[in-house]
């Protein structure tokens, strides 16, 4: 179909979120915007959807969240017996919509939809994913994208982003699925009844705190320190799981940047939420002065990155880049576990070809074998899986990018 065409078929609909009804009546006769939304379709792969949100096949909304779920759920069902999936979801702009979007086509399909109860960050719905013994995941998030943007990410069992061979299966699922009359749906509250929706249980959550607090090498100093930290969730996520974490290893004295508390998925005081950026942590820089802090901490609106800022010796706050946490964290975790005689035996260490080559040196110093992989998260989760086949997941002592 031409781009006009798709707009004739979807203006024709009667959709069920209005906001993309209302888009469909305001661009009419607009042929660049109708382009815009309709020249493509968004690309499915490794990282899943990422896209603006609005109406149209090039964007995200509620049609193209249940056309990619379909062939999730059709991919699942052909690989596993009665499969589950674990649902997380962040504060973005129609996240928690399209996470129950994503619950009602799974049940719908016979896929048991396990989805977290509140917005949670992403490496809570890896974790559940692998506590809950579930075939796959799905996160509702745009990362650090700016507020106009939704995405859709798929993980796999053990809890990493899908593989490439993965994600073409179920891409080619979703390419044979029709947008409108070839997905399946539940109503929401029928799934409940039925059990094919699921409330993550809370005992979830304790457990990821519990894997969290287990990597500490020498928590009791925390306690000791007597740290003033200001956070920032950037109006995302991490309000509660980082505030938990802290509180756990003594650190009680949190001032949390008041205007990027709460979750809002317009992010008014940071177009860009990336917490490695200056500007999207100038509120909490400023804060950090006031209040005199000996660290500042930032999260991004799904919570798998961390800015950092350290005072210097003129009182001035400069921001700790990626690179340099890594190696810090890899020369500590090497040097403290070596001292307390924790150091497992063959220990491996993993990094990225875009990460800094001092994690290699470091690793040579301390006797670890060092493993670098490509561009990506799943990549070092990769070498994590390869260990536990092999019985010694011990073995992995660190992994960064």
């Amino acid at each position: 179909m031409t781009e006009m065409e798709l707009y004739k078929l979807w203006s024709s609909q009667d959709l069920d979120d209005p906001d993309l009804k209302k888009e469909l009546e305001e661009i009419a006769g607009d042929e660049e915007a109708i382009k815009d939304r309709f020249y493509q379709t968004l690309a499915f792969g490794t990282a899943g959807l990422r896209g603006v949100l609005g109406a149209g096949t090039n964007r995200m909304n509620i049609y193209v969240v249940r056309q990619a779920t379909q062939g999730l759920a059709d991919y699942l069902n052909a690989k596993y017996d009665s499969p589950k999936v674990c649902i997380g979801y962040d504060s973005r702009i129609k996240s928690d919509l399209f996470a129950k979007e994503t619950a009602r086509v799974l049940a719908a399909n016979g896929v048991t939809a396990m989805l977290y109860g509140q917005l949670m960050p992403v490496p809570c719905t890896s974790f559940g994913t692998r506590y809950m013994k579930c075939q796959a995941g799905v996160m509702v998030t745009a990362s650090h994208n700016p507020a106009k943007y939704n995405g859709y990410k798929v993980y796999g069992d053990d809890g990493c982003q899908i593989t490439d061979e993965g994600a073409a299966a179920v891409l080619a699922n979703i390419q044979s699925v029709d947008i409108f009359t070839g997905v399946k749906t539940m109503d929401f509250d029928e799934g409940v009844a039925k059990g094919l929706i699921q409330t993550v249980p809370k005992e979830v959550e304790e457990a990821f705190y519990q894997a969290v607090l287990s990597q500490s090498i020498n928590g009791d100093l925390c306690k000791e320190a007597g740290l003033r930290v200001v956070y920032s969730p950037l109006n995302g996520t991490g309000n509660i799981p980082v505030r938990t974490i802290l509180n756990r290893i003594g650190i009680d004295d949190v001032i949390v940047v008041p205007e990027q508390e709460l979750p809002d998925g317009n992010f008014p005081t940071c177009p860009f939420p990336n917490p490695e950026i200056a500007e999207a942590l100038d509120l909490g820089l400023k804060l950090c002065k006031e209040v005199k802090a000996d660290l500042m901490l930032a999260t991004d609106p799904d919570c798998d990155r961390v800015g950092i800022a350290v005072p210097d010796r003129d009182g001035n706050y400069v921001l700790v880049t990626g690179n340099e946490v890594g190696a810090m964290l890899m020369e500590y975790i090497c040097y403290a576990r070596i001292e307390r005689g924790t150091m497992p035996e063959k220990p491996v260490a993993v990094s990225t070809v875009v990460s800094t080559a001092i994690a290699g040196k470091i690793a040579k110093k301390y006797g670890v074998e060092f493993r670098q992989v490509l561009t990506g998260f799943k990549y070092i989760g990769e070498q994590i899986h390869f260990l536990e086949e092999e019985g010694h997941p011990e073995r992995f002592i660190f992994g960064f990018e």
